[in-house]
């Protein structure tokens, strides 16, 4: 088990305001993990904390640096990409491809001449002539041909269609993931990353909610449609959310043993979106 990032009492304050408080967490190699949180939780906090573009308190470990010491050294190994819409709209593929060139040590010029051959995108071509679907392969050409041991997407899709993002993920898990590249992705659209994730993080008031692979996950966390009979029963069982669906209650329980929730009625895994809120609304009871 190779650890990528390592937080141990990561704080980082802004005036009164603690955006992380004491957040301790680790990120192997190989994952795709999920930083979901409201906004003001401390996920763009935590991300520039790792990214060497602010200080903190604590300890941080990227890729064997700290973010605050040897950012210089550590993006050599590091690509960041936030909403895939904003590339200059004056700037010629071609340039781009010079520009990331330039920029990056380990991007591949013949590595993304050849994801551009798979579209319809001109080199001579500006990004305002393209549609926001050609913006988008222009975007994944570019992240792709970067050889990057941590890829890191602050919102990636902002913007585009359900076709354009689902094309986005599908290509970038297709194409790019493999067992030596981590990906840390934040995002509200929570419901189109649930099949591509491998960890799951909430974060909460600056502080981690939730840490836990998609498995343990699956295993801690049920949801069981309840009759009206028998929900003193599931109430005595503290869940930790209900709510009111087809003149049931569906109840959402935490580290309680399937044998007992069966009894109640029909069990579920819940939808990272049902349990996000579940936790949040928790979290600042």
């Amino acid at each position: 088990m190779n650890m990528l990032i390592q937080a141990r009492g990561l704080s980082k304050h802004y005036g009164g305001l603690r955006a992380l408080d004491k957040v301790d967490f680790d990120i192997e190699e190989g994952r795709i993990v999920g930083l979901i949180g409201p906004n003001g939780a401390g996920k763009t906090t935590a991300l520039k904390a790792i990214l060497g573009l602010t200080n903190f308190e604590g300890e941080l470990d990227v890729l064997g640096h700290d973010p605050r010491i040897s950012r210089r050294q550590l993006m050599q190994d590091v690509c960041f990409i936030a909403d895939v819409a904003t590339l200059p709209r004056w700037l010629k593929v071609a340039n781009a491809i010079e520009f990331v060139e330039a920029v990056h040590p380990r991007f591949s010029r013949e590595r993304a001449r050849h994801f551009l051959e798979r579209t319809k995108i001109s080199q001579k071509s500006k990004v305002g002539q393209l549609s926001k679907g050609m913006v988008t392969q222009l975007h994944l050409a570019l992240i792709m041909a970067i050889d990057a041991k941590l890829l890191v997407l602050d919102e990636p899709t902002i913007g585009l269609d359900i076709l354009y993002r689902k094309e986005f993920y599908s290509n970038l898990l297709n194409d790019y993931f493999d067992e030596k590249r981590t990906i840390l992705i934040t995002t509200h659209q929570v419901e189109e990353v649930e099949k591509l994730l491998t960890h799951l993080m909430f974060i909460s008031n600056g502080k981690i909610v939730l840490d836990d692979s998609m498995e343990v996950v699956a295993e801690k966390f049920a949801e069981v449609l309840v009759a009206q009979d028998k929900i003193a029963a599931a109430q005595a069982l503290n869940p930790i959310n209900e709510r009111e669906i087809f003149g049931k209650k569906l109840f959402l329980f935490e580290g309680i043993e399937r044998a007992k929730l069966a009894a109640l009625g029909e069990i579920h895994t819940p939808s990272i979106a049902d349990l996000f809120v579940a936790k949040m609304q928790g979290a600042v009871q």
